[in-house]
């Protein structure tokens, strides 16, 4: 179902589900439209009705195109190929289109139907430091969030953190013995140290372990002293978490593992109440149909573990069940890394399976994604072997940045140097991110993605910025002008402006970011071609182009904006 309520597509869809049913009434309703090679768009389903109508695919294309009759879209119907029709549309109906688009808040784009989206993504581990494996869930989920924002959704934008479990009874059992005087002036980095060290201790001093054991009881059981130093803990996590988020402007609510804890004991009861659950090895456990491990044997889901624990199991089960309750969630998206995707399928099925889920009012949304890499192939690591801190990697981008400018712009006074590399360093990391196909790993490289040329963030941000730079050189504002597609460079970007809808539409449907970023390359490519090709300034034509390269110059800030990158003046 479209997320968007109109787009050129549902329109030619609409036509073409008409002329299907006048030409054969009782073939199936086979209406797929899609962007051409030749064409602005094409019907590609008479291949599909040759078997069931047993037709020639041309044969029955042309019956199609005989039986469509006129619409003020279409300028002209032809068959191609083995039975293609290729779709062309009227200049003039571009030129209204384009109208409509500038008149309208958002180009009139909006959901089809409203919806309450939550989206978890980010979901760093306190008192451990974010690095470059949570770069790409933070940068993709704030993406998607801006995109339903965009189309007018109701957006919870969640920030699942790991904070709490076994870890911080070592953690805080440490502290106690090691930092008697407070962490009042601790770093996150040294939180880190500590546990490192906690760790070694846990696994080598019994007596040390039996401590740490203790405190996850005290914390669970909510002693005053160890949930003050878990919520100390947990804060200067979040002081350093959010350095990175103001960076990369990214809001979020936080509600950690600390926030379900309270339901899950509920949650395992009501799963047991109605006969979901088996005791396996001591364990509560969920079998579910089709999920199996490697020697066959059915593979659990471990709502309780044998000496009464709970974990990201439970927890999550727990936290899809507030969702739809409580926050009366109707799409649910949860980004993570691609090795957390059966875990999630397993989740999402014992979900629909407890009726906390009804398919047919809540959509489950796991986003899963690949994973960074370096220049050697390998998971994106520093030279000592260590990952890479997220904090480091942005201010790298940025000194690197900041070299590109100054070489660039040397007069430019400082501060402006700073902020456009600001700018062009951070755009440049999210947008080489999102530029890939999410499910495929992809190499890092600071070369790569600070290039002025090719599909980066910098040849989108120069775009925006030569446009710009046109109109205050015309000085003249931007008249209230029709605008007039004639030149095929006017007719090239008139289309690709139109066909925005249709990107919003298929990115909000498959939650995939490049399907923007190859819109805004192609947007950016088709300009410049314009710009090449047809005059602006004191040209007969100057009123309407100023008007079209308005439209293109607002279609690109606001297609950056969704991938939450930053415009500048001038570069």
């Amino acid at each position: 179902m479209s997320q968007v309520a109109h787009t050129v597509i549902g329109r030619l869809q609409d036509f073409f589900t008409k002329a299907l049913q006048k030409a054969f009434p009782d073939a199936p309703a086979e209406v797929e439209i899609t962007q051409g090679t030749f064409t602005p768009y094409q019907y590609n389903s008479a291949m599909k009705l040759s078997k069931p109508l047993k037709m020639n695919p041309r044969q029955i294309a042309e019956q199609i195109i005989a039986a469509a009759g006129e619409d003020a879209a279409i300028e002209k119907l032809e068959v191609a190929g083995p039975g293609f029709i290729n779709i062309t549309l009227k200049s003039t109906f571009l030129e209204n289109e384009l109208m409509e688009m500038l008149k309208k808040p958002n180009f009139g784009i909006e959901a089809s139907k409203k919806q309450k989206v939550v989206i978890d993504f980010s979901s760093p581990n306190t008192a451990k430091e974010m690095h470059v494996g949570h770069l790409r869930s933070t940068i993709i989920g704030d993406t998607l969030a801006r995109l339903f924002e965009f189309l007018g959704d109701d957006v919870l934008r969640l920030n699942h953190v790991g904070d709490w479990g076994t870890s911080f009874g070592m953690l805080i059992a440490y502290i106690k013995k090691e930092v008697p005087q407070g962490i009042q002036n601790v770093t996150l980095t040294d939180l880190v140290a500590y546990y490192k060290a906690a760790k070694q201790l846990f696994d080598a001093d019994e007596s040390f372990k039996k401590a740490a054991q203790l405190e996850v009881v005290a914390l669970q059981g909510g002693d005053k002293a160890t949930l003050d130093l878990w919520k100390a803990i947990c804060q200067i996590s979040r002081t350093a978490y959010q350095e990175i988020y103001d960076l990369l402007d990214i809001r979020l609510n936080e509600r950690g593992e600390s926030f379900y804890n309270p339901l899950l004991q509920d949650v395992v009861a009501d799963l047991e109440k109605r006969g979901l659950v088996e005791v396996s090895e001591g364990a509560k456990v969920i079998y579910l149909d089709g999920f199996q491990n490697r020697e066959g044997e059915r593979l659990p889901l471990m709502i309780q573990k044998s000496d009464g624990g709970y974990n990201y199991d439970t927890t999550d089960m727990a936290a899809i069940r507030h969702r739809v309750d409580v926050e009366k969630a109707e799409r649910i998206i949860i980004v993570t890394d691609a090795g957390q995707a059966t875990h999630f399928q397993m989740v999402f099925q014992a979900a629909i399976k407890a009726k906390y889920v009804d398919p047919a009012k809540v959509r489950l949304d796991h986003v899963p994604f690949g994973v960074v890499l370096g220049a050697d192939g390998k998971k994106f690591r520093t030279r000592s072997g260590e990952t890479e801190k997220l904090i480091d990697l942005i201010n790298a981008a940025v000194i690197k940045a900041e070299a590109i400018v100054k070489e660039r712009n040397p007069d430019w006074a400082e501060e402006e140097q700073k902020q456009v590399a600001k700018a062009l360093g951070i755009n440049a990391i999210k947008y080489s991110d999102l530029v890939c196909h999410r499910i495929s790993d992809y190499m890092f490289s600071y070369d790569k993605m600070l290039r002025f040329e090719g599909n980066t963030a910098a040849f989108v941000m120069y775009s925006y910025v030569r446009i710009q730079s046109i109109i205050r050189k015309v000085g003249v504002g931007i008249p209230d002008a029709k605008i007039a597609l004639v030149h095929p460079a006017e007719v090239a970007l008139g289309l690709q402006l139109v066909q925005f809808a249709e990107t919003v539409d298929s990115m909000a449907e498959d939650l995939l970011p490049n399907r923007l970023t190859e819109y805004l390359y192609k947007l950016a490519e088709t300009f410049n071609h314009f710009f090449r090709d047809c005059r602006v300034e004191g040209s007969a034509e100057q009123n309407s182009r100023l008007q079209l390269i308005e439209a293109t110059r607002r279609v690109l800030g606001t297609g950056m904006q969704l991938l939450g990158l930053t415009t500048v003046e001038r570069m």
